[in-house]
């Protein structure tokens, strides 16, 4: 089922995410909507708190970007990928490796804003999958960016946090626009569940 993505402006986007204690029939429920809706959305990541839930949850797929390499080791060894795709990560822990580099990141949320963000160019991720186990990754390149944009979701951290301010300062007035146009839409929403509740 396709999900509707929250955009900037929406407070769930800022809050910290739960650890998942359990993984049951609702989170891989959640997980697959997330992933049908990531694509539906030609996007290459989804955190929980972009469809209103504030959990420890994300999925990828960079499986269609083809002009930003990525690399993936699993369990110590080279592995294509695509293979991987899309990646299931529960509480994930991540610890950043290498040089940083500045590359254009954009995000389901903010629909058409892109930004040049800093990252570490490799990440090692611990996380457990949809079957309960504990796997352990590395990433590098275009995946690892992917991961840390949204391992940043799970800590309500939005990459717009991460831009140069002259940068960010540039975007304001698109910014302000977009959190208006979201408050509008809560409020709207919030009037329809108060009339459907009297």
């Amino acid at each position: 089922m396709i999900l509707p993505i929250l955009q900037y402006g929406d407070p769930i986007l800022r809050a910290q995410g739960k650890p998942i204690e359990e993984i049951d029939d609702r989170i891989r429920e959640l997980a697959a909507n997330m992933i049908e809706t990531m694509h539906a959305a030609h996007g290459v990541g989804l955190a929980a708190q972009q469809i209103g839930e504030a959990l420890q949850l994300t999925v990828l797929d960079i499986s269609a970007v083809e002009d930003r390499p990525s690399t993936l080791k699993s369990d110590g060894k080279d592995a294509d990928p695509n293979s991987a795709m899309p990646l299931v990560l529960i509480n994930p822990e991540i610890e950043l490796h290498g040089e940083t580099e500045v590359g254009v990141e954009g995000c389901l949320s903010f629909p058409e804003i892109t930004g040049d963000i800093e990252r570490a160019h490799c990440v090692m991720v611990r996380a457990q999958n949809l079957e309960g186990i504990t796997i352990q990754i590395g990433a590098g390149g275009f995946l690892a960016r992917a991961i840390q944009h949204e391992h940043d979701h799970l800590n309500g951290i939005l990459f717009i946090d991460r831009m140069r301010s002259a940068a960010k300062a540039a975007l304001s007035s698109r910014l302000r626009r977009l959190q208006k146009e979201t408050k509008r839409g809560i409020s709207r929403r919030e009037a329809l569940v108060s009339e459907t509740t009297l």
